[in-house]
């Protein structure tokens, strides 16, 4: 199964694959109506610790405890990733809370859980942070 690898010793700590993710999820096709002088909420996340910056997004667990959390069954792998039905969510944020790599968050008003979803929604052939990635940092594939 292809996921979302991050290189943090090419990562520049730019945070470009966040206003990508934002925009790519904001169901506009103008970046600057989509994001010029709001806050965003992307579904990934550069972490800066000194010289060192990766990417955290969510990585598809074949055994995702956030599924096994979730009191309103609104998290399920379906074999391929996790997904996340808004609709369900009851917006007790269990999830949030137990993802080992804080890829799940609060939406912007705090009511349901966000996270990764490849940008399947978007009909892109590969998720927008690496498309964009200008350094490559951020790659979709296939590994053992």
């Amino acid at each position: 199964m292809k996921r979302i690898y991050v290189n943090e010793k090419w990562c520049l700590g730019c945070h470009l694959c966040e206003y990508e993710c934002a925009f790519a999820n904001s169901g506009l096709t103008d970046m600057v109506k989509a994001l010029k002088g709001k806050k965003i909420h992307p579904n990934i996340r550069v972490e800066d610790h000194g010289d060192v910056h990766f990417a955290v997004n969510c990585r598809h667990c074949t055994d995702a405890v956030c599924v096994r959390s979730c009191i309103a069954g609104a998290l399920s792998f379906d074999g391929e990733m996790v997904r996340i039905d808004q609709n369900k969510c009851v917006g007790c944020l269990t999830c949030v809370l137990v993802c080992p790599y804080g890829a799940i968050l609060p939406d912007d008003e705090g009511h349901v859980a966000q996270k990764c979803m490849l940008c399947t929604d978007n009909f892109t052939k590969e998720p927008n942070c690496v498309r964009h990635c200008l350094n490559n940092a951020i790659v979709y594939e296939e590994r053992d």
